[in-house]
């Protein structure tokens, strides 16, 4: 939801959005965001009185921390790259081939 939302969101706004009969407690989203955000996965900001918390760098940065934590899960990387890598269409083959020789 973060990575979709047009700007960073209060937890309020988290928690309109995730449960709008209001039945979800505020301090659940706030621990929640806390935690997210502790672990890289949301941005904070201060906005006032509240936080406001987004994706981090938006939602292909959180694609990116997802990829990099499931890489640093496995002991031999290079196999997995070397899936990983391998699985990519040729499009998406030479795009990665462009990036590593900027």
């Amino acid at each position: 939801m973060l990575g979709t939302a047009e700007r960073p969101m209060t937890p309020g706004e988290v928690r309109d959005r995730l449960d709008p009969t209001g039945e979800l407690s505020y301090s659940t989203v706030v621990t929640t965001l806390t935690r997210l955000y502790e672990k890289g996965s949301a941005s904070r900001h201060r906005d006032g009185r509240a936080f406001r918390y987004g994706a981090p760098h938006g939602p292909a940065g959180l694609v990116a921390d997802r990829m990099s934590r499931l890489l640093s899960d496995e002991a031999d990387r290079a196999s997995v790259l070397r899936r990983f890598v391998g699985n990519l269409d040729a499009k998406d083959e030479q795009l990665l081939r462009d990036l590593l020789s900027e």
